[in-house]
Protein backbone atom coordinates (compact mmCIF):
# COMPACT_ATOMS: atom_id res chain seq x y z
CA UNK A 1 0.00 0.00 0.00
CA UNK A 2 1.49 3.33 -1.38
CA UNK A 3 1.79 6.38 1.66
CA UNK A 4 -0.65 8.88 1.50
CA UNK A 5 0.66 12.47 0.64
CA UNK A 6 2.80 13.53 4.11
CA UNK A 7 0.82 16.60 6.00
CA UNK A 8 3.28 18.67 7.96
CA UNK A 9 4.25 17.07 11.17
CA UNK A 10 2.99 13.71 10.02
CA UNK A 11 6.06 11.28 9.84
CA UNK A 12 5.01 7.83 8.65
CA UNK A 13 6.05 5.16 11.17
CA UNK A 14 5.41 1.17 9.74
CA UNK A 15 6.16 0.07 6.47
CA UNK A 16 3.51 -0.14 3.79
CA UNK A 17 1.30 -3.46 4.84
CA UNK A 18 2.42 -3.91 7.99
CA UNK A 19 0.32 -1.07 9.98
CA UNK A 20 -3.18 -1.96 11.91
CA UNK A 21 -6.68 -0.79 10.92
CA UNK A 22 -8.82 1.54 13.60
CA UNK A 23 -11.98 -0.27 14.85
CA UNK A 24 -13.80 2.30 12.94
CA UNK A 25 -11.91 1.84 9.90
CA UNK A 26 -14.88 1.74 7.55
CA UNK A 27 -16.10 4.53 8.88
CA UNK A 28 -13.62 6.92 8.11
CA UNK A 29 -12.95 5.20 4.69
CA UNK A 30 -16.80 6.00 3.79
CA UNK A 31 -15.69 9.80 3.88
CA UNK A 32 -12.32 9.72 3.24
CA UNK A 33 -9.35 8.15 0.88
CA UNK A 34 -6.42 9.93 2.17
CA UNK A 35 -4.97 7.53 5.03
CA UNK A 36 -1.43 7.23 5.92
CA UNK A 37 0.76 5.17 8.10
CA UNK A 38 1.52 6.66 11.47
CA UNK A 39 2.81 4.96 14.46
CA UNK A 40 1.77 1.83 13.18
CA UNK A 41 -2.01 2.70 12.60
CA UNK A 42 -3.91 3.02 9.42
CA UNK A 43 -4.80 6.64 9.45
CA UNK A 44 -7.00 9.30 8.38
CA UNK A 45 -4.59 12.11 7.33
CA UNK A 46 -7.82 14.87 6.37
CA UNK A 47 -11.46 14.61 5.02
CA UNK A 48 -12.40 18.22 3.25
CA UNK A 49 -8.78 19.41 3.96
CA UNK A 50 -6.60 20.25 6.73
CA UNK A 51 -7.30 24.29 6.62
CA UNK A 52 -11.18 23.98 6.83
CA UNK A 53 -11.00 20.92 9.33
CA UNK A 54 -8.35 23.20 11.71
CA UNK A 55 -11.07 26.09 11.31
CA UNK A 56 -13.92 24.33 11.75
CA UNK A 57 -12.57 23.00 15.06
CA UNK A 58 -11.54 26.16 16.53
CA UNK A 59 -15.13 27.34 15.68
CA UNK A 60 -17.27 24.37 16.03
CA UNK A 61 -16.41 20.65 16.81
CA UNK A 62 -14.08 18.15 15.60
CA UNK A 63 -14.48 14.83 16.28
CA UNK A 64 -10.78 12.71 15.90
CA UNK A 65 -10.18 9.26 16.59
CA UNK A 66 -7.21 8.80 18.70
CA UNK A 67 -7.60 5.27 18.89
CA UNK A 68 -3.79 4.34 17.73
CA UNK A 69 -2.56 5.96 21.52
CA UNK A 70 -2.20 4.37 24.28
CA UNK A 71 -5.50 3.81 27.28
CA UNK A 72 -4.73 1.42 30.03
CA UNK A 73 -5.51 0.99 33.68
CA UNK A 74 -3.31 0.42 36.34
CA UNK A 75 -4.16 -0.96 39.97
CA UNK A 76 -3.18 -2.98 43.19
CA UNK A 77 -3.89 -6.66 42.61
CA UNK A 78 -7.23 -8.26 44.07
CA UNK A 79 -6.97 -8.87 47.74
CA UNK A 80 -4.91 -5.96 48.32
CA UNK A 81 -6.25 -4.70 51.86
CA UNK A 82 -6.84 -0.79 51.27
CA UNK A 83 -9.50 1.48 49.94
CA UNK A 84 -9.89 5.48 49.68
CA UNK A 85 -6.72 7.25 49.69
CA UNK A 86 -4.82 4.58 50.96
CA UNK A 87 -5.12 2.06 48.21
CA UNK A 88 -4.30 5.61 45.98
CA UNK A 89 -1.29 6.38 47.70
CA UNK A 90 -0.37 3.00 47.64
CA UNK A 91 -0.73 2.07 43.32
CA UNK A 92 0.49 6.30 42.88
CA UNK A 93 3.44 5.66 44.49
CA UNK A 94 4.23 2.90 42.42
CA UNK A 95 3.99 4.66 39.32
CA UNK A 96 6.04 7.55 40.81
CA UNK A 97 8.76 5.67 40.61
CA UNK A 98 8.47 6.48 36.91
CA UNK A 99 7.29 9.99 36.74
CA UNK A 100 8.08 13.20 38.62
CA UNK A 101 4.31 14.72 38.64
CA UNK A 102 2.82 14.04 42.13
CA UNK A 103 -0.11 11.65 41.20
CA UNK A 104 -0.27 11.12 45.10
CA UNK A 105 -1.91 13.99 45.63
CA UNK A 106 -3.97 13.62 42.58
CA UNK A 107 -7.98 14.43 43.84
CA UNK A 108 -10.58 11.79 42.94
CA UNK A 109 -11.70 13.36 39.39
CA UNK A 110 -8.93 14.65 38.78
CA UNK A 111 -6.02 14.04 35.60
CA UNK A 112 -2.19 15.26 35.27
CA UNK A 113 -0.15 15.52 32.39
CA UNK A 114 3.53 13.79 32.84
CA UNK A 115 6.22 12.29 31.63
CA UNK A 116 7.59 9.03 31.49
CA UNK A 117 11.68 9.75 32.51
CA UNK A 118 15.22 8.16 32.20
CA UNK A 119 17.96 7.58 34.37
CA UNK A 120 19.46 10.98 32.80
CA UNK A 121 16.30 12.93 33.24
CA UNK A 122 15.83 12.59 29.45
CA UNK A 123 11.94 12.58 28.67
CA UNK A 124 10.92 8.72 27.47
CA UNK A 125 7.43 9.76 26.69
CA UNK A 126 4.29 11.88 27.72
CA UNK A 127 1.07 10.65 29.24
CA UNK A 128 -1.87 11.74 31.02
CA UNK A 129 -2.96 9.97 34.37
CA UNK A 130 -5.70 10.21 35.80
CA UNK A 131 -7.41 9.04 39.49
CA UNK A 132 -11.28 8.42 38.26
CA UNK A 133 -13.50 9.21 41.38
CA UNK A 134 -15.85 5.96 40.92
CA UNK A 135 -12.65 4.15 41.45
CA UNK A 136 -11.69 5.44 45.10
CA UNK A 137 -12.27 2.55 46.80
CA UNK A 138 -10.01 0.35 44.34
CA UNK A 139 -7.28 2.95 44.11
CA UNK A 140 -6.74 2.39 40.02
CA UNK A 141 -5.31 4.78 37.92
CA UNK A 142 -6.77 5.57 34.52
CA UNK A 143 -3.42 6.19 32.00
CA UNK A 144 -2.69 7.12 28.06
CA UNK A 145 0.60 7.02 26.58
CA UNK A 146 1.63 7.84 23.32
CA UNK A 147 0.77 5.69 20.09
CA UNK A 148 4.21 4.87 18.93
CA UNK A 149 5.99 4.45 22.66
CA UNK A 150 2.98 2.16 24.07
CA UNK A 151 4.28 -1.10 24.13
CA UNK A 152 7.79 0.25 25.36
CA UNK A 153 6.69 2.15 28.45
CA UNK A 154 3.98 -0.64 29.14
CA UNK A 155 7.19 -3.08 29.54
CA UNK A 156 9.07 -0.13 31.55
CA UNK A 157 5.38 0.24 34.28
CA UNK A 158 5.62 -3.65 34.35
CA UNK A 159 9.42 -4.19 35.18
CA UNK A 160 9.33 -1.05 37.42
CA UNK A 161 6.30 -2.12 39.73
CA UNK A 162 7.69 -5.80 39.46
CA UNK A 163 3.58 -7.60 40.07
CA UNK A 164 3.38 -4.79 42.44
CA UNK A 165 0.46 -3.55 41.10
CA UNK A 166 -1.77 -4.53 37.21
CA UNK A 167 -1.36 -2.88 33.93
CA UNK A 168 -4.43 -3.56 31.71
CA UNK A 169 -4.30 -2.47 28.46
CA UNK A 170 -7.46 -0.85 27.01
CA UNK A 171 -6.22 -0.28 23.17
CA UNK A 172 -8.96 -2.78 21.89
CA UNK A 173 -11.37 0.09 22.55
CA UNK A 174 -11.53 3.13 21.14
CA UNK A 175 -10.47 6.58 22.50
CA UNK A 176 -12.43 9.63 20.05
CA UNK A 177 -11.83 13.42 20.90
CA UNK A 178 -14.30 15.81 20.65
CA UNK A 179 -12.69 19.11 20.30
CA UNK A 180 -13.74 22.54 19.88
CA UNK A 181 -16.18 25.68 21.80
CA UNK A 182 -18.95 23.54 21.04
CA UNK A 183 -17.36 20.45 21.84
CA UNK A 184 -19.50 20.96 25.26
CA UNK A 185 -22.73 21.30 23.94
CA UNK A 186 -22.65 18.35 21.76
CA UNK A 187 -21.07 15.53 23.98
CA UNK A 188 -24.33 16.78 27.17
CA UNK A 189 -26.79 16.42 23.61
CA UNK A 190 -25.15 13.43 22.16
CA UNK A 191 -23.82 11.21 25.90
CA UNK A 192 -24.97 13.01 28.85
CA UNK A 193 -26.15 16.25 30.20
CA UNK A 194 -23.51 16.03 33.32
CA UNK A 195 -20.49 16.08 31.40
CA UNK A 196 -21.03 19.95 31.12
CA UNK A 197 -20.53 20.29 34.30
CA UNK A 198 -16.72 18.78 34.26
CA UNK A 199 -13.90 21.22 33.96
CA UNK A 200 -10.31 20.82 32.47
CA UNK A 201 -8.27 17.61 33.17
CA UNK A 202 -10.69 16.05 34.94
CA UNK A 203 -12.45 12.60 34.78
CA UNK A 204 -15.54 10.60 34.95
CA UNK A 205 -17.07 7.27 34.24
CA UNK A 206 -20.38 6.98 33.18
CA UNK A 207 -22.85 4.61 32.65
CA UNK A 208 -25.11 4.97 29.49
CA UNK A 209 -28.04 2.64 28.09
CA UNK A 210 -26.68 3.44 24.41
CA UNK A 211 -23.18 3.84 24.41
CA UNK A 212 -21.91 1.22 27.71
CA UNK A 213 -19.59 2.42 29.97
CA UNK A 214 -17.48 5.31 29.28
CA UNK A 215 -14.66 6.97 30.73
CA UNK A 216 -14.27 10.36 30.14
CA UNK A 217 -11.45 13.12 30.45
CA UNK A 218 -12.08 17.11 30.06
CA UNK A 219 -9.13 17.45 27.74
CA UNK A 220 -7.45 17.06 24.66
CA UNK A 221 -4.10 18.30 22.33
CA UNK A 222 -5.23 21.16 20.42
CA UNK A 223 -5.80 23.88 22.68
CA UNK A 224 -9.18 24.24 22.66
CA UNK A 225 -12.47 22.77 25.40
CA UNK A 226 -12.95 19.14 24.23
CA UNK A 227 -13.29 15.61 25.72
CA UNK A 228 -11.54 12.83 24.98
CA UNK A 229 -13.52 9.63 25.17
CA UNK A 230 -12.67 5.79 25.91
CA UNK A 231 -15.33 3.58 24.63
CA UNK A 232 -15.69 -0.55 23.96
CA UNK A 233 -15.37 -1.05 19.93
CA UNK A 234 -18.63 -2.52 19.97
CA UNK A 235 -20.56 0.98 20.91
CA UNK A 236 -18.16 3.00 19.13
CA UNK A 237 -19.14 2.82 15.57
CA UNK A 238 -22.95 4.23 17.12
CA UNK A 239 -21.12 6.38 19.57
CA UNK A 240 -19.30 8.25 16.75
CA UNK A 241 -22.49 8.40 14.12
CA UNK A 242 -24.50 10.06 17.04
CA UNK A 243 -21.65 12.39 17.64
CA UNK A 244 -21.47 13.28 13.84
CA UNK A 245 -24.97 13.32 13.46
CA UNK A 246 -24.40 16.90 16.20
CA UNK A 247 -24.70 19.76 13.35
CA UNK A 248 -21.73 21.28 15.01
CA UNK A 249 -19.88 18.05 15.12
CA UNK A 250 -17.64 17.18 11.85
CA UNK A 251 -14.41 14.72 11.37
CA UNK A 252 -11.34 15.91 11.61
CA UNK A 253 -8.00 13.84 10.34
CA UNK A 254 -4.72 14.05 11.92
CA UNK A 255 -3.22 16.34 9.77
CA UNK A 256 -5.68 19.51 11.24
CA UNK A 257 -4.45 17.91 14.74
CA UNK A 258 -1.09 18.32 14.21
CA UNK A 259 -1.79 21.98 12.78
CA UNK A 260 -3.97 22.40 16.37
CA UNK A 261 -1.38 21.25 18.52
CA UNK A 262 1.43 23.25 17.09
CA UNK A 263 -0.41 26.95 17.35
CA UNK A 264 -1.52 25.54 20.58
CA UNK A 265 2.24 25.29 21.61
CA UNK A 266 1.96 21.74 22.51
CA UNK A 267 4.82 18.98 22.52
CA UNK A 268 4.96 16.37 20.21
CA UNK A 269 6.82 13.53 21.59
CA UNK A 270 10.02 12.20 19.15
CA UNK A 271 10.05 15.64 17.75
CA UNK A 272 9.73 18.11 20.88
CA UNK A 273 10.21 16.09 23.49
CA UNK A 274 12.95 12.96 23.25
CA UNK A 275 15.30 11.07 25.74
CA UNK A 276 17.54 13.36 26.08
CA UNK A 277 15.64 16.50 26.52
CA UNK A 278 14.91 17.15 29.62
CA UNK A 279 11.56 18.65 30.89
CA UNK A 280 12.77 22.23 32.09
CA UNK A 281 14.74 22.38 28.97
CA UNK A 282 10.77 21.84 27.42
CA UNK A 283 9.43 24.76 29.59
CA UNK A 284 7.56 22.19 31.05
CA UNK A 285 8.77 22.69 34.69
CA UNK A 286 5.25 22.98 35.62
CA UNK A 287 4.19 19.93 35.48
CA UNK A 288 7.07 19.16 38.51
CA UNK A 289 5.06 19.88 42.00
CA UNK A 290 6.64 20.86 44.74
CA UNK A 291 6.51 17.55 47.01
CA UNK A 292 8.36 15.57 43.87
CA UNK A 293 10.95 18.80 43.97
CA UNK A 294 11.52 18.76 47.62
CA UNK A 295 11.80 14.35 47.78
CA UNK A 296 14.03 14.39 44.65
CA UNK A 297 12.63 10.90 44.34
CA UNK A 298 12.05 10.89 40.37
CA UNK A 299 14.25 9.38 38.00
CA UNK A 300 16.82 12.02 36.69
CA UNK A 301 16.58 14.00 39.73
CA UNK A 302 19.66 15.76 40.19
CA UNK A 303 19.84 16.99 36.81
CA UNK A 304 16.12 18.09 36.57
CA UNK A 305 16.24 19.76 39.75
CA UNK A 306 19.71 21.52 39.07
CA UNK A 307 18.00 23.00 35.91
CA UNK A 308 14.83 24.05 37.44
CA UNK A 309 17.33 25.89 40.11
CA UNK A 310 19.97 27.55 37.85
CA UNK A 311 18.01 27.34 34.32
CA UNK A 312 18.81 24.77 31.27
CA UNK A 313 21.42 25.73 28.80
CA UNK A 314 18.58 25.40 26.34
CA UNK A 315 14.92 26.01 26.48
CA UNK A 316 12.30 25.20 24.07
CA UNK A 317 10.74 28.44 21.80
CA UNK A 318 7.60 29.96 19.83
CA UNK A 319 9.31 31.07 16.65
CA UNK A 320 7.46 33.05 13.94
CA UNK A 321 9.11 33.28 10.52
CA UNK A 322 9.05 36.99 9.71
CA UNK A 323 8.08 36.02 5.53
CA UNK A 324 6.15 32.94 4.09
CA UNK A 325 8.57 30.96 4.00
CA UNK A 326 7.93 26.98 6.79
CA UNK A 327 10.77 26.17 8.65
CA UNK A 328 9.95 22.82 9.38
CA UNK A 329 11.67 19.98 11.76
CA UNK A 330 15.65 19.87 11.02
CA UNK A 331 16.25 23.73 10.36
CA UNK A 332 18.92 25.21 11.70
CA UNK A 333 18.30 28.38 13.99
CA UNK A 334 21.04 30.63 13.63
CA UNK A 335 22.29 34.06 15.11
CA UNK A 336 25.14 35.73 13.75
CA UNK A 337 26.21 33.14 11.74
CA UNK A 338 26.63 30.71 14.74
CA UNK A 339 24.23 27.54 14.97
CA UNK A 340 22.07 28.48 18.51
CA UNK A 341 19.48 25.81 17.85
CA UNK A 342 17.18 23.49 15.56
CA UNK A 343 13.67 23.61 14.66
CA UNK A 344 11.72 20.61 16.36
CA UNK A 345 7.47 21.38 14.72
CA UNK A 346 7.03 23.73 11.95
CA UNK A 347 4.05 24.31 9.73
CA UNK A 348 1.38 26.77 8.60
CA UNK A 349 -0.86 28.06 11.13
CA UNK A 350 -4.53 28.72 9.56
CA UNK A 351 -5.09 31.24 12.77
CA UNK A 352 -2.56 33.15 12.34
CA UNK A 353 -2.23 32.75 8.16
CA UNK A 354 1.58 32.39 8.24
CA UNK A 355 4.15 29.76 9.25
CA UNK A 356 4.75 29.09 12.67
CA UNK A 357 7.78 26.57 14.15
CA UNK A 358 8.42 25.82 17.79
CA UNK A 359 12.30 24.53 18.79
CA UNK A 360 15.28 25.05 21.10
CA UNK A 361 17.88 27.20 21.40
CA UNK A 362 20.68 28.26 23.51
CA UNK A 363 18.90 30.59 27.06
CA UNK A 364 20.70 33.24 26.14
CA UNK A 365 18.65 34.07 22.88
CA UNK A 366 15.28 32.29 24.25
CA UNK A 367 13.43 35.54 25.61
CA UNK A 368 10.59 36.79 23.35
CA UNK A 369 11.70 39.67 20.82
CA UNK A 370 14.77 38.13 20.03
CA UNK A 371 15.61 38.13 15.98
CA UNK A 372 17.08 35.01 14.46
CA UNK A 373 17.82 33.42 11.11
CA UNK A 374 16.50 30.28 9.91
CA UNK A 375 18.27 28.26 7.71
CA UNK A 376 15.52 27.08 5.12
CA UNK A 377 17.01 25.34 2.19
CA UNK A 378 20.13 26.99 2.48
CA UNK A 379 19.05 30.45 3.07
CA UNK A 380 18.87 32.36 5.72
CA UNK A 381 15.12 33.73 6.68
CA UNK A 382 14.76 36.39 9.53
CA UNK A 383 12.58 35.12 12.20
CA UNK A 384 11.52 36.20 16.33
CA UNK A 385 11.43 34.49 19.04
CA UNK A 386 7.67 34.82 20.72
CA UNK A 387 6.04 33.62 23.55
CA UNK A 388 4.12 30.40 23.63
CA UNK A 389 1.10 29.55 22.79
CA UNK A 390 0.81 30.98 19.49
CA UNK A 391 -3.01 30.68 20.04
CA UNK A 392 -4.72 31.15 23.35
CA UNK A 393 -6.04 28.12 25.05
CA UNK A 394 -9.76 27.87 26.01
CA UNK A 395 -9.85 25.45 28.49
CA UNK A 396 -13.02 25.44 30.83
CA UNK A 397 -10.82 25.46 34.21
CA UNK A 398 -14.02 26.69 36.83
CA UNK A 399 -17.84 26.42 36.30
Amino acid sequence: MAHAPREPGIEPMAEAGSSKKLSLDALWRARTSKFADFAGYEMPIQFEGLIAEHLWTREHAGLFDVSHMGPCFFALPNGHGLEGDAAHKKVASLIERLVPADIQGLKPGQVRYTMLLNADGGILDDLMIARPAEAAAAGDLYIVVNAGCKIEDWKLIEAATKGEANLVRADDRCLLALQGPAASKAAATVIAPELSDMIFMSVRRVETERFGRLTITRSGYTGEDGYEVLVRAEHAKDLAEALLAHPEVKPIGLGARDSLRLEAGLCLYGHDLDPTTSPIEADLAWTIQKRRREAADFPGAKRILREYELGAARKRVGIRPNDRAPAREGVEIMKDGKKIGMVTSGGFSPILNGPISMGYVEAAHAEPGHVVDLMVRGTPRSATIVPLPFVPHRYVRKK
